[in-house]
């Protein structure tokens, strides 16, 4: 049986709105298998950048209402009309979150910082046109610029930023975003990571990637930045990385 999670017959839309598609329901499936380590994990504050129409913060609350009642959870889009629709998605399922309408967490930073123990991102994420990133409406739930990558570019420093010391962040990728250069770029800066789910579909390829700070993977990108540059002036920079399995120096971890 499948574990309590929002129903789409009582997710609210809007014509300027992204409704539940495959994205929405690879990263609630990745959830739902990281339910058992997210109950242990006991976080305190959750958080959505993207909310769009309220389905997936919502299922995350419902996941963990019994286990962890004291979490508080917030919510975030850059569409009005989508965080309209997340206030009534979460009403119709008898949840509760903050949601704010701002572009990433913009506002949000200061009272926030170091303090985000669950984020959830669902980004924009298919290659469009640079023009295309930032539209008002619904396209700005998927176009994502050259690659894809515009806005997952600006979210990762929020990420880190605003990321507790426990802090886990699942973002939804595409294959064109590059994910195993993404994993590289945040294990520069002390983060380990894994693929958690990849799901294909008629039209895209997904993977669900899983960041975590990790100590070892920390005092890793340190020790390569200090030896950055060998003496012909060649960067050595950081061992193969793949984040298609656990990553922890070669280890196999528990995140």
């Amino acid at each position: 049986m499948r574990q309590n999670i929002a129903r789409i017959q009582l997710v609210s839309s809007h014509p300027e709105v992204y409704d539940p598609c495959d994205d929405s329901f690879a990263l609630v499936d990745a959830l739902l298998a990281d339910r058992a380590s997210l109950i242990d994990h006991r976080p305190s504050i959750c958080m959505e950048i993207g909310c769009g129409s309220g389905y997936v913060i919502t299922s995350l609350a419902l996941l963990l209402e019994k286990e962890c009642s004291g979490s508080y959870y917030i919510a975030t889009d850059i569409n009005p009309h989508a965080t309209a629709v997340t206030r009534e998605t979460l009403a119709a399922h008898g949840c509760s979150a903050e949601v704010v309408h701002t572009d990433i967490a913009s506002g949000l930073e200061k009272r926030l910082a170091r303090s985000v123990d669950v984020m959830l991102v669902n980004p924009p994420y298919v290659p469009t046109p640079d023009a295309e990133v930032g539209c008002r409406g619904i396209a700005s739930s998927w176009a994502g610029g050259e690659d894809g990558r515009r806005v997952i570019d600006r979210i990762l420093p929020v990420a880190d930023e605003l990321l507790s010391d426990k802090g886990w962040l699942y973002m939804v990728t595409l294959t064109a975003n590059n994910p195993v250069e993404l994993c590289v770029q945040m294990r520069k800066k002390g983060y380990a990571s894994r693929i958690v789910l990849q799901r294909s579909t008629e039209e895209e390829s997904l993977n669900i990637i899983k960041f975590w700070r990790d100590v070892d993977t920390l005092l890793e990108a340190n020790e390569c930045t200090e030896v950055e540059k060998t003496e012909n002036g060649v960067g050595l920079g950081l061992p193969h990385f793949s984040p298609f399995s656990y990553w922890n120096y070669g280890k196999r971890t528990s995140n």
